[in-house]
């Protein structure tokens, strides 16, 4: 009887060791996630100031306060406002507009006005121009899988400005020329807003408006991209969701799809898709069924900021934890499979070692696209060496 006493005592301190030890584990990301939420607040309430003084000065861009539902090209469609709010009740706020990367670096959609009735239709092959204008011998290159072409013609009524010899080139928008003229909007916005002493503009590669913005806890850098919001249209590249997929609800599913999608400005001559408003759908209502994804996904990604891949450029960034936290959803889409915290954050590392490790990563919406296809092959090589002995052992690194 003694011996048996002694067990269930023993028994119990063990349990509430490891039950100590894994809130620990969770209050430390909780932690994170507030201070890295009151850094992002800070920075929006800048770019919010920032955006609506460029939108004082060039009609074509919005203020980010705009994003979204709140887009004025939309204020005419009351039901999809309702329908974004119905969805959201209840749920943490967010912005649309902005999608944290890393615990210092935010992608930030500059929406734009003036471009209603979007419609997709066959565009021509061939284009022969620079980005000044002038006759190439040889054509631009086409598009890959994420990105498109956007003609003037693919708008039923552009306004008057998207004409104008500064962003539009033969009849395209040209996505340099539009973060272009941003660019220079915003230099001036900096002046106006008396932010010279707080938000400096950076050196960036490609098609990017990249700043550093001085928060009370730190630098923090956003890249502002110029962005189309299409809403209440969904591209024939994104085949989704697939057949005999039971994750999410077909209901919920056809509300997403009537979010549409974005295209944005980051490269010279194509637009990028972007599906942030159905992304951001989906994470949010991730955990109806009681399950802890939410808490894995931020768990996984205190682990890739803190030891896989730190720094402020890193080979795999929020988005890809994000873009496989949907396919395990798809994979397990029980409630049930996702009770015990440590098992799914490891399941995760095996499903991120596997994609890194073959250097591919599909799209979650345009599944034919890989996500990894130009990330540095040695720093994922470096990044799989630290999920491998983070899986060999994770006591190491969750305490």
């Amino acid at each position: 009887m003694l011996l048996r006493s002694v067990w269930v005592l023993w028994l119990s301190c063990v349990l509430i060791i490891v039950y100590v030890c894994n809130c620990g584990c969770v209050c430390e990301v909780d932690l994170r996630h507030r201070t890295v939420s009151r850094r992002v607040e800070e920075v929006l309430t800048v770019l919010r100031d920032l955006t609506t003084e460029v939108s004082k000065k060039d009609g074509r861009f919005q203020s980010i306060a705009h994003a979204g539902v709140n887009n004025e090209n939309i204020k005419d469609q009351p039901a999809m406002v309702s329908k974004w709010a119905a969805l959201l009740r209840g749920r943490c706020s967010f912005n649309p507009a902005i999608q944290v990367l890393t615990s210092s670096l935010v992608l930030v959609s500059v929406p734009v006005r003036g471009l209603i009735g979007y419609h997709q239709h066959v565009a021509r092959q061939w284009r022969y121009y620079s980005l000044t204008g002038s006759i190439l011998p040889t054509p631009v290159r086409e598009p890959e899988k994420l990105h498109q072409w956007l003609e003037l013609e693919s708008f039923t009524s552009p306004a008057q400005d998207w004409q104008d010899a500064k962003v539009c080139v033969e009849g395209d928008i040209v996505p340099a020329k539009v973060v272009s003229l941003f660019r220079e909007q915003l230099e001036t916005a900096i002046l106006t807003c008396s932010f010279s002493g707080k938000v400096s503009i950076l050196e960036s590669v490609g098609s990017v408006v990249r700043v550093a913005i001085e928060t009370v806890e730190g630098v923090m850098e956003a890249e502002l991209v110029p962005t189309v919001e299409l809403i209440n249209y969904w591209p024939k590249k994104a085949r989704w969701p697939r057949l005999l997929q039971r994750w999410p609800t077909t209901e919920r599913a056809r509300c997403i799809k009537s979010f549409g999608f974005n295209l944005m400005a980051t490269s010279n001559y194509h637009w990028l898709l972007s599906f942030s408003r159905a992304e951001q759908a989906l994470l949010v209502a991730v955990d109806e069924d009681g399950g802890c994804r939410r808490k894995c996904y931020r768990v996984v990604r205190q682990l890739k900021e803190d030891t896989w891949c730190p720094g402020t450029k890193p080979v795999i960034t929020a988005f890809h934890l994000q873009t496989l936290l949907f396919w395990c959803c798809e994979k397990f889409p029980c409630g049930r499979d996702w009770r015990c915290v440590k098992e799914c954050v490891l399941r995760i590392a095996r499903k991120l070692l596997k994609c890194v490790s073959q250097r591919y990563l599909r799209h979650y919406f345009v599944r034919s696209y890989n996500l990894l296809k130009y990330s540095n092959t040695t720093e994922l090589d470096h990044t799989a060496q630290k999920i491998n002995d983070f899986i060999a052992n994770p006591s190491l690194y969750v305490h």
